[in-house]
């Protein structure tokens, strides 16, 4: 590609005589560079790429893109084209869209963001405009699909699980998209996303705001600065959705302007209002929504209340899209379960007890996922939970979600969760700093040993949370990712406990009794 049409698209001049450079592939990464190669200069979030500039031109780089407010020593370049802008991040993201030939301008894009709901509402989107013939595609955290085809996305960094793609790959998946004949992708656009300008070139057709809780302020280090960083999606958007129930709901209007439909579940004031009518573990949601389009009555076949918030959101988008809400309830109607969200564990028909798996990694998802629990299951029965927190990430929530977990269950196993490179013992302490002292707890670092306990440990009617990992399928830990399948090992815990092969260890995990004593016991073997 000519290196005229890439300057065109970040807005700047190639000097005099350059424009005919044939620009072979575009580059962050100073090792990938070979000879024709565009190097764009980055400063991240732990490393200059600008100190990096000498092995790319080593490495044959036809044009380097730096930061203007970059020091490049004049020694350097010499035969080698080198260029500034304001932003090499925001660049980027230009530079690979029109690499891939404007793919942005040929979809409708959908944007979700929120702290929690944005897989569920992307979810509930796709199979609703689906269910009205629409050809779509997916992108967000369980992966990207394009027309039903499962797209690799995979990272450089076998750790990294970005919710919004970088923009390398972003923009190479909407390419392909508009090849398979895709009309509009659903995007989970997260606020690293946003803040890092990787969807910085895109117009969005409609955005949806869900809510706004504490989360990722290692990175942002404030709400006000989480919330703006959200907010940059709906100035990006020619119509907005934003469910008001959140504090946070005002600023994204602000941004959004005039061009804005309101959502509540709370009673509060909005152009949708949704009403609860019954739930149940076995039926679903089943609510009133109250429009000016339309008043429907919804079964949402997910169970809890942030079910029918986010199907309420999917429905009044998909009705603002032009879909009939005859067509719109009934899609509702049949919505699948999403991978690893309030997802029930099939365990035969022997099985007395149930056990539901959850991404809910924050305060607010586990408090709401706890509380749906307790309204649905019978009187008598518990509530084991299962969780952690994930290592080398905001270290605030851990007690919060400590506190809400011994408020809510009746049993709580503390465990690992992604630990990374933090000492699991550590972070199942700050956990347990904010937990009640009474309530009953016991600590088992080995998730697989965890998990195997909590079946062990199930009485008829329990219902068993495993909390954190939702729908990943791995496990990591002192910088290996391991192959880690909850639902494999329930399934495993559960033929064993049948057969009467589980047997209690020769000494229980560290434990607290409900007065608040710890009692210590040995851990079992993690390799069993």
């Amino acid at each position: 590609m000519r290196l005229e049409a890439l300057c065109r698209a970040i807005g700047i001049s190639p000097r005099e005589g350059s424009d005919h450079i044939e620009i072979c592939s575009i580059e962050t990464d100073s090792r990938k560079v070979r000879k024709g190669s565009l190097f764009v200069a980055i400063r991240g979030l732990h490393t200059d790429s600008h100190a990096c500039i000498p092995e790319a031109i080593e490495r044959g780089a036809s044009c380097i893109l730096v930061q203007s407010d970059a020091r490049i020593p004049e020694e350097i370049g010499g035969q080698t084209l080198i260029l500034a802008c304001e932003s090499t991040r925001r660049a980027v993201a230009c530079l690979y869209h029109a690499w891939y030939g404007f793919p942005g301008e040929r979809l409708k894009l959908i944007g979700v963001t929120g702290t929690n709901g944005k897989t569920s509402v992307t979810h509930m989107l796709r199979h609703i405009l689906e269910s009205a013939f629409l050809r779509c595609g997916l992108i967000g955290t369980v992966g990207c699909e394009s027309d039903g085809r499962r797209l690799n996305t995979a990272a450089d960094d076998p750790l990294a699980n970005m919710t919004t793609p970088d923009p390398a790959t972003l923009y190479r998946i909407l390419g392909e998209m508009v090849a398979d004949g895709v009309e509009y992708v659903l995007m989970e656009v997260s606020s690293h996303a946003l803040a890092l300008e990787k969807t910085a070139p895109l117009r969005f057709t409609r955005a949806v705001f869900t809510n706004l809780t504490p989360e990722h302020l290692d990175f942002h280090r404030t709400m006000e600065a989480y919330a703006e960083a959200k907010a940059g999606l709906f100035a990006a958007s020619e119509r907005s959705i934003v469910c008001t129930d959140s504090p946070y709901a005002q600023r994204m209007l602000c941004a959004a302007g005039e061009n804005a439909l309101t959502c509540s579940s709370e009673g509060g004031r909005a152009d949708y209002t949704a009403t609860l009518l019954r739930q149940s573990f076995r039926e679903g949601v089943y609510y009133r929504l109250d429009g000016a389009r339309a008043s429907l009555k919804l079964l949402c076949p997910i169970p809890g209340r942030f079910s029918m918030v986010n199907s309420m959101l999917a429905a009044v988008t998909a009705m603002d899209l032009g879909l009939r809400p005859a067509g719109v309830k009934a899609a509702v109607a049949a919505i699948p379960g999403v991978k690893g969200r309030m997802e029930r564990v099939s365990l035969g028909v022997d099985a007395d007890f149930t056990v539901l798996i959850d991404y809910a990694h924050t305060p607010d998802a586990l408090e709401n996922l706890l509380r749906t629990a307790r309204e649905l299951c019978r009187a008598e029965a518990r509530i084991i939970l299962l969780f952690g927190c994930g290592g080398d990430r905001d270290t605030g929530k851990r007690p919060a979600m400590g506190r809400i977990a011994s408020l809510y269950a009746d049993l709580v196993i503390l465990t690992s969760d992604n630990s990374r490179s933090e000492d699991p013992d550590t972070i199942i302490a700050e956990i347990l700093s904010g937990m009640d002292p009474t309530a009953k707890s016991c600590i088992i670092p080995d998730r697989r040993q965890a998990i195997l306990h909590a079946v062990r440990e199930a009485r008829e009617g329990d219902v068993i949370l495993l909390a954190g990992k939702g729908h990943e399928e791995y496990e990591i830990t002192h910088g290996r990712r391991l192959r880690f399948s909850e639902r494999e090992i329930v399934k495993e815990a559960l033929t064993e406990r049948q057969r009467g092969n589980i047997t209690r260890q020769n000494a229980p995990p560290t434990s607290r009794d409900g007065d608040g004593r710890a009692s210590q016991g040995k851990e079992s073997d993690p390799e069993e």
